[in-house]
């Protein structure tokens, strides 16, 4: 496992990206589940995901049993999803919760704000009190989480600095987003299955470079010399574009925009990763959130959804911007898949960047090696 990183926190123009272990190897990813991916505002979901009072939805983050959901005052919280009695996992599958959220198997119960509300028999039949069980001290763990642009945000190690801290220049860029986001609903959501390691996926999210090759379709129209390097030294980096053309219908049927966006949004947009695991698209018209689920050191699931300025929208435009995004989040999988398998050639020493177009990518090796190196120091 490689300690000395040195090399990949030397300015772009020297630098080597992080070595093949960050890859590949199943130390480095216990490592770096800690140190990055716990130790931050990771992404989990978005609020969309339990749109009313009681919905509940268990999710699976890196081997911890969590629990979104949205409680009886219309809050979303993250509480670990581990009955507080033996250990039991409370929600199995995605529901709505009609009353307490109860332990299958001795029937504890708990409120939705994650309080300890009943505890059938705990002092024996009929008895359903006990002076060593204090109820006020056995509600549900809660996770640290925030709600930004529509995505629950969590810091499982609960050591972070506060969310618009971390992010106060990224939160200062974007403000103008700082507004409603409406969910497309159902045909505006999907999901990719991709054989790599997360990180790829942030990688080549980050930049334009790979536009004409990988998308022809879109660099026919938003060609690479319309694109611009978002590569600021902190906690997120992209790309913007300043030719971005609305999608229509036969008929010239557009979205309706985001009402009282500046100049710079009618024919620009901005797509950023916001570390570790997050990737954000606003345009004028619609937005996107793509939430990076790493399964496992070479799988990641990428769950899409797509947002309007209203619920009024026009099926047949929403579904096809759902697939022409479709075609283009697909495109990516072949060449990340592809640095995947790459990183298996011993002889790899983690590339290099061009100066010029990788500052995005140059950013995000630079803050996982200072993670890994913070975590390393305590």
């Amino acid at each position: 496992m490689p300690n000395d990183l040195s090399a990949v926190r030397n300015p772009v123009e020297t630098a080597q990206g992080l070595p093949n272990a960050h890859y590949i190897d199943p130390a480095m990813w216990e490592e770096e589940k800690h140190a990055v991916l716990f130790a931050s505002w990771s992404g989990l979901a978005v609020a969309s995901d339990v749109p009313e009072p009681g919905d509940a939805k268990p999710i699976d983050f890196l081997g911890v049993p969590l629990l979104l959901l949205r409680d009886r005052e219309g809050v979303v919280r993250v509480f670990q999803n581990t009955c507080r009695h033996r250990g039991m996992i409370l929600v199995s599958e995605p529901k709505k919760i009609e009353g307490a959220i109860r332990c299958p198997y001795h029937s504890w119960c708990y409120g939705t704000d994650g309080r300890l509300v009943s505890t059938p028999h705990v002092g024996g039949p009929g008895h359903n009190t006990h002076d060593a069980i204090v109820k006020d001290d056995l509600g549900l763990i809660e996770i640290r989480s925030h709600i930004w642009f529509d995505t629950v945000f969590i810091n499982i190690d609960g050591k972070a600095p506060p969310f618009e801290d971390v992010h106060a220049d990224l939160l200062k860029r974007w403000a103008e987003w700082d507004r409603p986001l409406i969910h497309g609903g159902a045909d505006s959501t999907f999901a990719l299955e991709v054989k790599t390691n997360w990180k790829l996926a942030v990688e080549n999210y980050c930049e334009s470079y790979h536009l004409p090759w990988v998308h022809p379709g879109l660099n026919s129209y938003s060609r690479l010399e319309d694109h611009y390097n978002i590569a600021e030294k902190g906690r997120y980096s992209g790309q913007g574009s300043s030719l971005y053309r609305q999608i229509r219908l036969d008929d010239g049927t557009v979205f309706p925009d985001f009402p009282g966006l500046s100049a710079q949004w009618n024919e620009g947009a901005e797509y950023v990763a916001v570390y570790p695991n997050v990737l954000l698209g606003a345009q004028r018209d619609h937005c996107f959130v793509i939430v990076l689920q790493p399964n496992t050191l070479e799988s990641t699931t990428e769950h899409i959804h797509l947002y309007y300025s209203t619920p009024d929208t026009s099926d047949a435009l929403r579904a096809k911007n759902t697939a022409q995004w479709k075609v283009v989040f697909r495109e990516d999988i072949g060449v990340v898949e592809g640095m995947q398998k790459g990183r298996h050639g011993p002889l790899f020493d983690g590339g290099r960047f061009s100066p010029a177009m990788d500052g995005p990518t140059h950013n995000f090796h630079d803050w996982v090696a200072g993670r890994i190196e913070a975590h390393r120091a305590r």
